[in-house]
């Protein structure tokens, strides 16, 4: 690749900031959570990361996992968080909000595309589940969006590259495309090279070991087994109730 190519990585915490960051990253995306998709980070965490670091921040807005349709008390937590963030420092928000039918919520993206005045507005992978693409895309550039992140609807940005590069030549350069998903050293090359981008999305993840748990490996304190797609967790009222109910017994 003889030019260069802007780099951001998905980030999750203080230390994995600053070490993408020194390790040469150009702009990072701040989220809690990565395992679920990512999630709307804490203040304190923003706030500390801000504090950090020089390079680009952008912040996910997504007040919970599954899909991206949202109540309206999912939607006042987002334009919240979206105002706390870009009075934080933010530079940028990544959000996506979708109707039932996965289609673009014209209305409450462009609320929450308003609140962000000078911040940049990134669509992020969301746009992945939209059954019109290219109108989903002509709609985010009447919204006003800077940038929409994609894996070219498909399960990785290399096997979805070919549809990367018609949203490019589509988008003419009225919103940046961000290719994301999946996306390492064996494969960054291709995709830039097929689909023309000058930037591209990277989480690059690794496990690491808190041992503080050591002493009862046999205590979970999170769910065992993974969730389907569109699928997370709610409190459920009619077992709280019949839990209730035991304890007057």
């Amino acid at each position: 690749m003889s030019n260069r190519i802007l780099l951001e990585i998905g980030v999750a915490s203080i230390d994995d900031a600053v070490s993408a960051v020194e390790t040469g990253a150009d702009r990072l995306e701040l989220n809690c959570a990565l395992s679920l998709g990512g999630l709307t980070p804490s203040a304190g965490l923003f706030a500390e990361v801000r504090r950090r670091v020089k390079v680009p921040l952008i912040a996910m807005v997504r007040p919970r996992p599954g899909g991206f349709a949202y109540s309206d008390a999912d939607f006042d937590a987002m334009i919240r968080d979206a105002k706390d963030l870009i009075a934080a420092g933010a530079d940028g928000l990544a959000f996506g909000i979708l109707t039932t039918r996965g289609e673009i919520d014209i209305a409450r993206c462009r609320k929450l595309r308003d609140l962000c005045g000078d911040c940049g507005a990134i669509f992020h992978r969301a746009f992945d589940v939209t059954p019109e693409p290219f109108a989903a895309l002509d709609g985010l550039i009447e919204l006003g969006f800077c940038r929409v992140m994609t894996s070219g609807q498909a399960e990785s940005a290399a096997s979805g590259a070919d549809t990367i590069a018609d949203l490019v030549r589509h988008a003419a350069g009225r919103i940046e495309v961000l290719p994301a998903g999946g996306i390492s050293h064996r494969t960054v090359g291709e995709i830039v090279s097929r689909t023309g981008c000058n930037q591209v999305h990277a989480g690059l993840r690794t496990i690491a070991r808190d041992p503080s748990v050591s002493a009862r490996p046999q205590i979970q304190f999170g769910r065992e087994t993974q969730m389907q797609a569109g699928e997370f967790d709610r409190t459920d009222p009619s077992a709280v109730a019949a839990l209730l109910l035991a304890l007057k017994d």
